[in-house]
């Protein structure tokens, strides 16, 4: 029963992200194009975040010379 209610709870979920954005109104094919573009654009934004802000962090702690 616990698969059942997990199933039940993403489809809510995913229910209320169709409502939200608007997606509803879409064809299939759109709506996938659509969260194919968001999915695509989230994981290079966390790539580029993990790649390059620990050397953003480390100049900012080099300019308040936080360390040396």
């Amino acid at each position: 029963m616990a698969l059942g209610d997990c199933w039940k709870q993403l489809s809510w979920f995913y229910y209320q992200y169709l409502l939200v954005t608007a997606l509803y109104m879409l064809e299939p094919w759109e709506r996938t194009v659509f969260n194919s573009l968001l999915v695509s654009v989230a994981g290079m934004a966390i790539y580029t975040g993990y790649v390059f802000m620990p050397q953003h962090i480390m100049a900012i702690l080099h300019y308040f010379e936080v360390i040396q």
